[in-house]
């Protein structure tokens, strides 16, 4: 089935690991979002891709080119990133008269409820959650419990904890229905197309038993623990005698594991990094291409993007480095606070719970930490931004 993959947006809340990437193509267990999203939906049925793009759209049609898995991608460019209605409506004369399916390029989606969508069309894909107020709720017919009636958008009050996924099966005649009013925030909405076509046909909830939604840097985290319980052991780099590997790691061809090394699966090293020697790597982490582990240092849960460095002598712990970063020589990061709460981090000016009880640090591209920095729990460092040697970073610095 022709599907339609919504990649434009940059991800502000995302930022600073979206100051220059769009937020689809930040990688979780050596991939991009996008590209984990594009493979399960040609699992479930997709026939062809349209994807949706727009903000730094050539890191996009750079990476994936005119198919992936041997189907078929057209690009759609959302010159101004106005909603998702807007988002399918770019895309509409790339579509044929038939029914399509719309996905989220920076959500993960679990195999099997999305073939179940795949095959229930039309519908949408539902989750329970804990929070509802904060996504749109779905309304059910009371008397059939799986027909969708509409979506009440982060309402006050939810009547459910049942709520839209983003993920959609629509009738051919749906791309006759975009042209939707401007909602409260300003956007123009799927949600709103959904309701329309709920009023013309019967609209199935598919219930998901996971999804994500990866809109804030811990839940690139997430994703990267969710991904990692996937891999396969392949050793495909080079690695010296004297480490130890055990469990489920990927090295990748032209990385090199030194002696002394000790990495606890699942663990993802991307292709050209170097660790080691005598670091110690555990819990779900992700080195990117061409990164560098040094002497001694310990890289717990976390996710390094390409041409990261942490040299010799540090301790990294359930964090996210962009690319480019350079972590000076003792630079260590703490990650649970001493009343043992969730830790907090500011997100678009709010501070906001990650919800877990260990969270590092946000480090934004080409940023680097003088010798012996310490960064508090929750600390996020802007593109670029530097620390002084002996340093001690309780707050963001930004800019």
């Amino acid at each position: 089935m022709q599907t339609v993959v919504l990649a434009a947006g940059q991800g502000t809340r995302m930022r600073p690991l979206t100051d220059a990437t769009p937020k689809p193509m930040l990688r979780a267990a050596g991939r991009p979002l996008l590209e984990h999203t594009l493979d399960r939906a040609a699992d479930a049925g997709a026939s062809r891709f349209v994807v949706v793009v727009g903000y730094e759209a050539d890191q996009v049609r750079d990476h994936f080119g005119d198919s992936h898995r041997g189907l078929d991608i057209a690009y759609a460019e959302q010159t101004a990133q106005r909603g998702t209605a807007d988002a399918v409506r770019a895309a509409a004369p790339e579509l044929d008269d038939a029914p399509f399916v719309v996905l989220n390029g920076d959500a993960l989606y679990d195999p099997e409820s999305l073939a179940t969508l795949y095959d229930s069309g039309p519908a949408v894909g539902s989750y329970r959650v804990d929070n509802p107020s904060n996504y749109g709720v779905l309304q059910l017919d009371s008397d059939d419990n799986t027909r969708v009636t509409g979506v009440v958008e982060k309402p006050a009050n939810p009547e459910s904890n049942l709520i839209n996924t983003g993920s959609y099966v629509f009738p051919a005649t749906a791309k006759d229905r975009l042209d939707v009013s401007t909602s409260e925030r300003g956007e123009l909405e799927l949600t709103d197309v959904l309701e329309t076509v709920c009023g013309e046909t019967t609209v199935t909830a598919v219930p998901f038993d996971r999804w994500l939604d990866v809109g804030r840097p811990w839940e690139l985290l997430a994703a990267t623990e969710w991904l990692s319980e996937s891999l396969s052991r392949r050793l495909d780099g080079t690695v010296s005698d004297g480490a130890t590997i055990e469990g489920d790691v990927v090295v990748e061809a032209g990385a090199t594991i030194k002696a002394g090394v000790t990495i606890e699966g699942p663990a993802y090293i991307g292709e050209d990094a170097t660790i080691g020697p005598n670091a110690y790597i555990r819990g779900a982490t992700a080195i990117g291409a061409g990164a560098n582990v040094g002497h001694a240092v310990e890289i717990k849960n976390s996710v390094l993007l390409s041409g990261a460095t942490v040299g010799h002598l540090s301790y990294v712990g359930d964090s996210i480095l962009g690319r480019g970063v350079n972590f000076g020589a003792g630079t260590t990061v703490a990650n649970l606070r001493h009343d043992d709460k969730p830790v907090e981090v500011t997100v678009k000016g709010e501070r906001v719970s990650t919800g877990r009880r260990k969270f590092g640090v946000v480090v934004g591209d080409k940023a680097k930490t003088g010798i012996n920095t310490s960064l508090n729990a929750g600390v996020v460092v802007g593109t670029e931004m530097t620390t002084t040697p002996g340093e001690v970073l309780t707050r963001d610095r930004r800019e």
